[in-house]
């Protein structure tokens, strides 16, 4: 019973994050393209999550945050889920508060990550992405938005640099992208320990 109101309770916020965002196009607010320059790219070896907290503490000027650290001063990888990377996140950057947003409906979605980079800061995120054939949650450093030109700029530490559509963004940040999700993800969704529509703004 718990499991059917667990999935129940999920479709709900599935359906509500799946507004129209088409207005974003005609909005003179998003005109000018937004991006952060001087972001290395980390090619994973022990976590995405880490990966991610080195790129940010290296754009910040910070040497000592990498990969190999996190897990020397843990032993584990800590940021599997997203409060869990969140929390890493504030621990890692006291002078700034990070704070995560998650089932945002697209158009807040876009509208934070914009606000964000127009401020000076990438936008960690979590969503959905290919690794050879298989689709993995993963995390990764949105660097740029050009909405005008239907182009967002993501830093992907499996070692590259994805330019895509705000489309498909939408369906790699809701999950929408996976042909058949693994039966321990549904339930990870269903009972709160991963979440959809979901980014970490740095202030």
């Amino acid at each position: 019973m718990a499991v059917l109101v667990a999935f129940g309770i999920l479709k709900i916020r599935t359906v509500r994050i799946s507004t129209d965002f088409s207005s974003v196009y005609e909005n003179e607010k998003y005109r000018s393209p937004v991006s952060i320059s001087g972001i290395g790219m980390v090619k994973q070896e022990i976590s995405c999550g880490y990966a991610v907290i080195e790129m940010f503490a290296k754009w910040n000027g910070n040497t000592d945050v990498t990969e190999k650290a996190l897990y020397g001063k843990y032993g584990k990888i800590v940021t599997s889920t997203g409060n869990a990377f969140d929390k890493e996140m504030n621990r890692q950057f006291h002078e700034y508060t990070t704070t995560m947003h998650k089932y945002l409906k697209n158009e807040e979605l876009i509208d934070l990550v914009y606000e964000s980079l127009a401020a000076g800061f990438p936008v960690p995120v979590e969503w959905a992405a290919l690794l050879g054939d298989e689709w993995t949650l993963h995390y990764s450093l949105i660097t740029g938005l050009d909405i005008l030109n239907d182009l967002v700029t993501i830093m992907n530490p499996y070692g590259y640099i994805e330019e895509i559509g705000l489309q498909e963004f939408l369906n790699r940040t809701s999950f929408e992208a996976y042909e058949k999700m693994p039966l321990f993800l549904e339930l990870g969704f269903a009972f709160g320990i991963f979440e959809k529509n979901t980014v970490f703004i740095v202030e």
